[in-house]
C-alpha cells in the first residue's frame, strides 16, 4: 500500500510538473510572440526608435556630465579648457606646422597674453576686443588670454575688405583690435581710421612697418606665464563672442554668442562618436563657429589633440591624415567636393580616419566620399552661430541633415511652419497663429527662445535682431526664432535643408550678400543698376554669383576694370561669375528688385535672350557667355 501511495504521489507531482512546464512554455511563446509582435509594429511604424532613443539618452548623458562640471565649478568654455589644463597638463593640445603644445603651454601662454593687454593695454572685463588672425596657435592663446581678463573677442573674417571692416568696430564697439603678423600688411588703408576712432592696434609679432601699431611678442616673451590671481567670473547667460555673419543688410552682422550657447556647442563632436584618445583635424578658419566653437571647443571638452591646419589644401590632406595619424576631422560641404575631384593617391586608403563631422554635404558628393575614401561615419549636421536649434543626422542615412522624431524634439523644441512661396512668410490663419508644415511639405525652421535656447541678437542693430523673431506663433505672448531656413521633414521623420531665404547665399561654404555686391559693383562709373542673386550650377555645393546689370547711357562694359575692382574689394567667394546686361531691372510695386524669375532663368544663353558674360580668370576679364562655353562650365570641364 505504501509503495503504491508513494507511486501516485510521484505521478501526481509529474503531472503537476509537466502542467506547469506547458503553462511556462505557453506563457514564454505568448510572451515572445507578442514580443516580436511589437519589434515588427516598430520596425514598420518606427524603425529607428532604437537609433532615436539611444541618441537621446546620450544627450542626457552628456547633460549630466555637464551638469557635475558646473557643480564643481567648471561652468565656461575657459573654464572647461582650465580644467583639461589642470587635469592633463602634459596633453597634446594643438598640433601645428611641425610644433606641438600641450593644454599646459597654451595655458601659460594665454597668461602672458592677458598680463601684457592688461598692463600695457589696461584691457579690463567688458571689453571689446577684435582679433583678426589666421589659423595659428596663438589665435586661441590670445583669444584664452583676452577672456580670462573678462573680455568679450570679436572674430573677425580676415578676407573682409576695408569698409567692411570697419563696419565691424563700429557695431560690435570693439575699442581694440589684435592682427596677426602675417595679416598686417592688409591694415594700410584702414589704419587711419582705426586711429581716428582710438582704436588700440596691436600685432603678434616683434617689429611693425606701420607706425602707432603696437607690438605683441617681445612683450609677452618678458612677462610671467603664472595664473592670473584674480580672473572675473563670467554669467553663463552673458555674452562671450561675436561671430560675424552676412545677412540681408549687405553688411556682416555682429551676432552676440553666449556663455552658455559656447558651453553647448563644446560637445557636438562627443555627439558625432569622437572620442578623448581622437587626433582631431581642423583646416576651417578658427573665425568660424565651426572650427572655433565646435572644433577648438569639442577637442577641449574631450580632453583631445587638435591637428591645426593654416589652410585647406585638398592634395595635402590625405598625407596630413596619415602623417598625423588623424581620426576626427571637420568639414563643410565644398571640403569634401574638393576630395572627391583630387586624383587617388595612396593616403587616401591608408588612413585612419573614423569620423567626418561638419556640414553643407550634398548626397552626390556624400555617396562619392563613402565609396572613395572607406569606412567613415559621416555625421551631417546643421546649426546656426545666433541660435542653439541643431541638428545631427547620426544615422547611415545619406542627405538629411537629423531628425525630428519624438525624441529630437524632447531635448531641443522645434517646429517647421508653412509659408508664403512669394514671400516666404509664414502663413497665419484668421486668429492670426502660424500653421505647421505638414510632413513631406517644405516649412521654415523656428525654434522657441528660451533658457536654453536664447538669442541675444546683433550688435549695434536691433532692426535685424527683432526681424529674427516671430511673436505669437501658436499662442499669445510666445515668441520663436526665425532661421531662415527651409526645410523639409519626411514620412520618416528625416529633415533635408533645402533653402535659405533672404538676399544671402552660400558659395564656397560661405554666405554671401547680395546687397553688399551690388553696392561694390554699383560704384563703377559705367554701371547704373545692379541686381545680384545666386544661381545653381551642377556639381557644385550652394549657389554661384551672377549679376544683372544695367549700364549707363553711351558706356560699354569694361570687363577688366570690374575684375580688377572686385579684387580689391571683395573676397573671392563674393564676385558674380556670371554677368546678364538688362536695358532695365524689373522691380515690385514697393520697388524691390525682382530676383525669383533671373534665378529660375539662371545663365543658359538658351534661356536668356540678353547678352551674358563669364569671368575668365585666366584673363582676368568678363568673356561672352556662349552655348560652347555654358555647356564645358555644366559637364564640369570647365572648373568654376
Amino acid at each position: 500500500m505504501v509503495n503504491i501511495s508513494e507511486r501516485l504521489q510521484a505521478d501526481i507531482l509529474w503531472r503537476a510538473h509537466v502542467k506547469m512546464m506547458v503553462w511556462v512554455t505557453w506563457m514564454f511563446t505568448t510572451f515572445a510572440a507578442g514580443l516580436f509582435a511589437i519589434l515588427v509594429f516598430q520596425r514598420m511604424t518606427y524603425p529607428l526608435f532604437w537609433e532615436d532613443l539611444i541618441y537621446y539618452l546620450n544627450l542626457r548623458k552628456v547633460g549630466k556630465a555637464l551638469k557635475s562640471r558646473m557643480q564643481r565649478g567648471v561652468i565656461t568654455y575657459l573654464d572647461s579648457f582650465l580644467y583639461q589644463a589642470k587635469k592633463m597638463p602634459d596633453k597634446a593640445f594643438i598640433v601645428f606646422e611641425g610644433q606641438t603644445l600641450t593644454y599646459q603651454d597654451v595655458d601659460k601662454r594665454s597668461n602672458q597674453f592677458a598680463k601684457v593687454f592688461r598692463t600695457k593695454g589696461g584691457l579690463k572685463k567688458g571689453d571689446i576686443v577684435a582679433l583678426l588672425m589666421s589659423n595659428e596657435p596663438d589665435f586661441i592663446c590670445v583669444w584664452f588670454g583676452l577672456s580670462k581678463l573678462g573680455c568679450e573677442v570679436a572674430f573677425l573674417n580676415f578676407n573682409i575688405k576695408s569698409k567692411s571692416l570697419l563696419y565691424c568696430f563700429e557695431s560690435c564697439g570693439a575699442k581694440s583690435l589684435v592682427v596677426g603678423a602675417d595679416l598686417v600688411s592688409s591694415l594700410g588703408e584702414v589704419l587711419p581710421s582705426l586711429k581716428e576712432n582710438a582704436i588700440e592696434v596691436w600685432v603678434t609679432d616683434i617689429g611693425c612697418p606701420h607706425e602707432g601699431v603696437n607690438t605683441l611678442l617681445d612683450k609677452v616673451e618678458q612677462a610671467s606665464d603664472m595664473a592670473l590671481p584674480d580672473c572675473p567670473r563670467a554669467d553663463l547667460m552673458s555674452n562671450f563672442l561675436f561671430i560675424f555673419t552676412s545677412g540681408t543688410t549687405g553688411l556682416p552682422k555682429a551676432a552676440r554668442v553666449g556663455h552658455l550657447k559656447a558651453v553647448m556647442c563644446m560637445a557636438f563632436l562627443r555627439l558625432c562618436g569622437a572620442r578623448s584618445d581622437d587626433n582631431i583635424y581642423i583646416t576651417l578658419p578658427l573665425y568660424h563657429m565651426t572650427a572655433s566653437l565646435l572644433g577648438i571647443g569639442g577637442c577641449i571638452q574631450l580632453g583631445a589633440t587638435c591637428i591645426l591646419k593654416k589652410k585647406f589644401s585638398a592634395s595635402q590632406f590625405w598625407k596630413d591624415c596619415v602623417k598625423h595619424n588623424v581620426t576626427v576631422f571637420q568639414y563643410v560641404g565644398e571640403l569634401c567636393r574638393y576630395l572627391v575631384n583630387q586624383p587617388v593617391v595612396p593616403e587616401e586608403r591608408a588612413h585612419k580616419v573614423r569620423v567626418a563631422a561638419g556640414s553643407g554635404l550634398r548626397a552626390d558628393v556624400w555617396r562619392e566620399f563613402a565609396r572613395r575614401f572607406g569606412k567613415i561615419n559621416v555625421r551631417e549636421a546643421y546649426g546656426l552661430t545666433e541660435a542653439s536649434i541643431g541638428f545631427v543626422n547620426y544615422t547611415n542615412e545619406i542627405g538629411p541633415i537629423g531628425r525630428a522624431g519624438y525624441f529630437n524634439k524632447l531635448n531641443m523644441p522645434f517646429e517647421f511652419l508653412s509659408c508664403d512661396p512669394q514671400t516666404y512668410e509664414p502663413i497665419r490663419t484668421n486668429s492670426g497663429r502660424c500653421v505647421k508644415a505638414n510632413k513631406g511639405e517644405t516649412g521654415l525652421l523656428v525654434a522657441p527662445v528660451s533658457v536654453m535656447n536664447p538669442f541675444l541678437g546683433y550688435a549695434g542693430n536691433t532692426l535685424q535682431s527683432e526681424k529674427k523673431l516671430l511673436r505669437d506663433v501658436f499662442k499669445e505672448g510666445d515668441v520663436y526664432f526665425n532661421t531662415g531656413d527651409l526645410m523639409l521633414q519626411d514620412h520618416r521623420d528625416f529633415v533635408y535643408f533645402r533653402d535659405r531665404i533672404g538676399d544671402t547665399f552660400r558659395w564656397k561654404g560661405e554666405n554671401v550678400a547680395t546687397t553688399e555686391v551690388s553696392e561694390i559693383l554699383g560704384s563703377l562709373e559705367f554701371l547704373q543698376e545692379v541686381n545680384v542673386y545666386g544661381v545653381t550650377v551642377p556639381g557644385y555645393e550652394g549657389r554661384a554669383g551672377m549679376a544683372a546689370i544695367v549700364l549707363k547711357m553711351d558706356q560699354k562694359l569694361d570687363g577688366k576694370k570690374l575684375y580688377n575692382h572686385l579684387v580689391q574689394s571683395l573676397p573671392a567667394y563674393s564676385w558674380p561669375w556670371f554677368l546678364r546686361i538688362q536695358t532695365s531691372i524689373d522691380v515690385t510695386e514697393t520697388f524691390k528688385q525682382q530676383k525669383r524669375k533671373l534665378v529660375q532663368e539662371g545663365f543658359s544663353p538658351e534661356a536668356v535672350q540678353e547678352s551674358l558674360y563669364f569671368l575668365d580668370l585666366s584673363q582676368r576679364d568678363y568673356v561672352p557667355l556662349t552655348q560652347s562655353l555654358h555647356d564645358d562650365i555644366v559637364s564640369g570641364k570647365i572648373r568654376l
